[in-house]
């Protein structure tokens, strides 16, 4: 309701940890915490593949409707494609042999969004000592920031492709003959990291092949995809450029309701984390928070559980907590009551 007062902020440093949901958590899940090759495999490269159809659709299109009927496809299904990068951020080395490399080829490279831009950046997120604070890369107070800072942070993902491009197709290969450049490229513009003040550290010796192969395929690809216009017009790449803006928009949209974003930099029980992380268990909910990020409250509980396991991982808990348990605190209606909760909390930040 407009000019309904903010909702009071808790204290996420001084919530005890609850034992008896952590223990809960592991307790009834160990049975379905193995990554299942046979899902995500073909929903991985499935989506890929609708995706890339839908936009070359777009691209191809001589009637209007068509076109934007493709371009909505090409958004949702590329969107489900790229957010798999989150599941390989968690996996182990062991599980799923080649799914990494696929992913990258077939997804990461194309994207200009190579799994190097997530692996050893997001697990600090869930991190015990660091969520919420200052070292958390994918953290910022959003509920306690300015009003203008919500559309702000949502629109300037828009220009993810065109930083995308400057950062493979420009900075690498000038990185190659200018050291300090290429430096300011890793720690800077080498993580999906919404915290303008974290720094990336020199990756550690085993990971630096496997990286530098991402590197060599994404600069690769920019640089062929930014000759495009000079033999195949400027059309295919503003296009795919515009879809993979709103691809942007809309991950970032729902990065916003992911977290209350209420810490103010203090460091947390996992229980106080849990609790400033988000459960929106509605069905339809998948089709903006795909890959199991509908409960994202619940994978902060257990991070190592596979996407296609977190439905019935909160199943089981919530029934055997009840609804009134610690667990069901986490859970929200939808998109737009979330972000109308953080809106409100702004409002009384003018100025």
């Amino acid at each position: 309701m407009p000019g309904a007062a903010p909702a009071r902020r808790r204290v996420h440093a001084d919530i005890p940890d609850d034992k008896a949901m952590l223990r809960a958590a592991v307790e009834l899940t160990r049975d379905i915490n193995e990554a299942k090759p046979a899902i995500y495999w073909p929903d991985m490269v499935g989506s890929a593949l609708v995706g890339y159809g839908a936009l070359a659709g777009t691209i191809l299109a001589e009637t209007t409707w068509v076109a934007w009927a493709c371009a909505v496809v090409a958004v949702l299904a590329l969107y489900r494609a790229l957010l798999f990068i989150h599941e390989i951020s968690h996996l182990h080395r062991d599980a799923l042999p080649g799914f990494r490399t696929a992913w990258n080829l077939l997804v990461g490279i194309p994207m200009l969004t190579p799994s190097l831009m997530y692996e050893a950046v997001h697990t600090l997120h869930h991190a015990r000592t660091k969520y919420g604070t200052l070292e958390d890369p994918e953290y910022m107070p959003l509920a306690l920031m300015k009003p203008w800072s919500l559309p702000l942070f949502v629109f300037v993902a828009a220009l993810a492709p065109v930083a995308l491009l400057f950062r493979w197709g420009v900075l690498t290969p000038l990185g190659l003959v200018i050291p300090p450049l290429r430096r300011l490229a890793w720690e800077r513009f080498s993580a999906l990291s919404i915290n303008p003040q974290f720094r990336r550290k020199p990756a550690d010796e085993k990971m630096r092949r496997w990286f530098l192969f991402q590197e060599t395929g994404a600069s690769l690809w920019a640089l062929f995809l930014i000759s495009t216009p000079f033999w195949l017009g400027w059309r295919p790449l503003l296009i795919a450029m515009a879809v993979a803006a709103a691809v942007a928009v809309f991950n970032q949209l729902r990065t916003l309701v992911a977290h209350l974003w209420e810490n103010e930099g203090e460091a947390m029980t996992v229980t106080a984390q849990y609790l400033d992380s988000v459960n929106v268990p509605r069905f339809i909910a998948g089709a903006w928070a795909p890959v199991g990020l509908r409960y994202h409250a619940v994978h902060h509980l257990i991070p190592s559980m596979p996407y296609h396991s977190l439905h019935e991982a909160h199943r089981r808990i919530s029934a055997h907590l009840g609804p009134e348990s610690t667990f069901n605190e986490s859970s929200h209606a939808g998109m737009w009551p979330l972000v109308g909760r953080i809106a409100r909390s702004t409002m009384g930040r003018r100025g």
